[in-house]
């Protein structure tokens, strides 16, 4: 392993006046990759201000190799006026940097980062405030940089390009992030916060799971062991000993000691490994479209530039009940769009959207607009001055139901503007989860979440049975939730998928081979200059509308309607996930016929499209 560079031994952190850590332990050698994991409120923010020197420790030691430079992603910025991108980023760097060295990182890390050198730090958005402390933290090339949820706010384009970056990066790396494939692709160790203590794993994130996993197991065969020992001490105590024999008085005294903290033991066990339980949603059954999407154009006018962007044009979409689609895509590309356009908060520019009547919805805003930040926790969930709230049919207590999302009891009382983000969003999804409506939709719900909590949120949304949207670049999260993607890449192009993010990576691998073979079958193909048409050779004629063409057009609404129908069965069965399982010989049937189908139901759309723009103007 690589030289040590950091190292903490037998330290006490002490927060607000009580103990957060107790002979807190750990070391940080040179190149180590490691991810940083814990609940909300575990303690990650101050052990990275331990390990910058931001925060003293009350006991115990902490070293640092002589000259070693510590680099931190700041999670909040504050902008001064006038200061541009560039001043911004580089205002960490030596003065006497040379003109070549700061192009260079401009070039390597501020541009692939989508970020403007000229732009002003006031205008940018907080999306882009954080890609610019992300930038700020990278060109600094620290001997340890901490990172603090790096990938909140990216695309996946950035993501993966962020990774290849890390990946290189020669430095000590110590990250938080919910991001599981982000994390499992980065790190080679954990460092495991629980209930005031660290544990460390000599393996990367990718192996977490089953290493936690086993280390809970254990700790629960442990209390179970305790738990017949102190039972068979209580048994003994409640015979009665005799009042005089000191020993025996002692005995009774140490067995009810050691039952109290076996209970605190074993109720800090359970809040460890508890999950959100609440009852599947009241839907009915029904494979009828609840929304619909005809030939819907959508623009924007940028106010930078004045140039016209292009968000949906022509699109096409049916929304089934029950229907569990991931939206991806480059920030920008339309997602929020798309879904504003669902929810009637836009008007299309053409083509029309069209939504069942009585769909109801519910959003989650990754601003959180429907928080009250003035209102107590209790005030944003509970009626005007009430203590109980309605959790899908049951009323529940705000204090029990808080805890199902981590929260304290005594939080119930807290101004909603005092939570940290991560809290925030916890209490959202309380709030949205509560008592959710037949269409659910969740604009990137993972950021800020610890891993407990996405634990948690992946087990409620495979409970639910509506309709259901997420937007999200959490890639593990979008395996585990959704079985349709939809993928906007930009200048009004939207993809769609069958299948979940790792589906999807195996279709975008596919489609480049395929148009690889394209690329070369038409070079080879390509003529010679002098069998090259001449560029003043007379255009063609526009093609007459013969009775062959019209007897054609006559004929594709028919054809149009027989393919619908056969895509949208084709749909409905790949979208049963029994169907691998029982039957998977017609699952792999039905999986090559339907991009088959898709696609000859694109060219006759485009066929009609194009046959009846001849009509109209043979006509006119």
């Amino acid at each position: 392993m690589s030289d040590l560079i950091l190292s903490v031994e037998e330290a006490d952190v002490i927060l607000g006046g009580k103990p957060l850590f107790e002979d807190l332990t750990f070391h940080i050698h040179r190149g180590a990759k490691i991810a940083l994991v814990g609940r909300n409120g575990a303690g990650k923010t101050t052990l990275m201000n331990v390990i910058t020197g931001d925060k003293d420790i009350d006991g115990g030691e902490r070293w640092v190799l002589a000259g070693t430079k510590i680099g931190y992603m700041q999670q909040y910025v504050t902008p001064k006026k006038g200061e541009t991108v560039l001043d911004f980023v580089f205002s960490g760097m030596p003065e006497d940097t040379e003109d070549w060295e700061k192009q260079y990182k401009v070039e390597m890390v501020i541009e692939p980062l989508g970020l403007a050198v000229t732009d002003m730090m006031e205008t940018l958005s907080g999306g882009q405030m954080r890609r610019a402390a992300l930038a700020r933290a990278l060109v600094e090339d620290p001997d340890i940089l901490l990172l603090d949820e790096p990938t909140n706010h990216l695309d996946l384009e950035i993501i993966e390009w962020l990774e290849t970056f890390l990946k290189g990066f020669q430095g000590a790396i110590l990250c938080v992030s919910h991001d599981r494939t982000f994390l499992s692709n980065l790190t080679d160790r954990v460092f495991w916060l629980d209930r005031g203590k660290m544990r460390v794993s000599p393996q990367g994130f990718k192996y977490f799971e089953q290493w936690s996993q086993d280390l809970l197991d254990q700790e629960a065969r442990a209390l179970k062991n305790r738990e017949t020992k102190v039972n068979q001490e209580l048994e003994w105590a409640n015979r009665g000993v005799k009042a005089r024999v000191k020993r025996n008085v002692r005995r009774v005294e140490l067995a009810r000691e050691a039952a109290k903290q076996l209970e605190k033991d074993k109720s800090a066990y359970r809040r460890v490994v508890s999950k959100i339980e609440l009852p599947p949603p009241t839907t009915e059954e029904s494979s009828k479209n609840i929304a619909e999407f005809y030939n819907v154009g959508k623009s924007f006018t940028d106010e930078k530039t004045g140039r016209e962007i292009n968000i949906l044009d022509r699109f096409n979409m049916r929304i089934r009940r029950g229907d569990r689609i991931g939206i991806m895509g480059k920030n920008g590309s339309g997602k929020t769009t798309f879904l504003k356009l669902l929810t009637g908060q836009y008007e299309p520019d053409r083509g029309r959207v069209k939504v069942k009547q009585e769909m109801e919805f519910s959003y989650f805003d990754q601003n959180r607009s429907e928080l009250d930040p003035d209102k107590t926790l209790q005030e944003n969930l509970c009626p005007p001055g009430a203590d109980h709230l309605n959790v899908r049919g049951k009323m529940r207590h705000i204090c029990g139901y808080l805890k199902d999302y981590l929260f304290e009891p005594e939080d119930a009382w807290r101004k909603a503007s005092t939570l940290s983000g991560g809290q925030q969003n916890r209490l959202m999804l309380a709030k949205v989860l509560a008592d959710p409506k037949g269409f659910l939709i969740l604009d990137e719900p993972t950021n800020d979440l610890d891993m407990d909590t996405l634990d948690m949120l992946e087990d409620v949304l495979c409970a639910y049975e509506g309709t259901l949207f997420i937007v999200s670049h959490d890639r593990d999260f979008l395996d585990k939730t959704v079985n349709k993607l939809l993928v906007f890449e930009g200048n009004a192009e939207v993809e769609g998928i069958v299948g979940n993010y790792s589906d999807y990576l195996i279709y975008k691998k596919k489609r480049g081979e395929d148009e690889q073979k394209q690329e070369e079958k038409a070079a080879k193909a390509a003529p010679k200059p002098a069998e090259q048409v001449q560029q003043d050779a007379p255009k063609a004629e526009p093609v007459k509308m013969t009775y062959k063409l019209k007897y054609e057009l006559e004929q594709l609404p028919e054809k149009l309607a027989k393919l619908e129908k056969e895509v949208t069965t084709l749909e409905a069965k790949l979208a049963d996930p029994r169907l691998y399982m029982e039957d998977p010989q017609s699952f792999e049937k039905y999986s090559r016929r339907f991009p088959k189908a898709q696609s000859e139901l694109e060219d006759l759309e485009a066929r009609w499209l194009e046959l009846e723009d001849m009509r109209q103007a043979a006509e006119g």
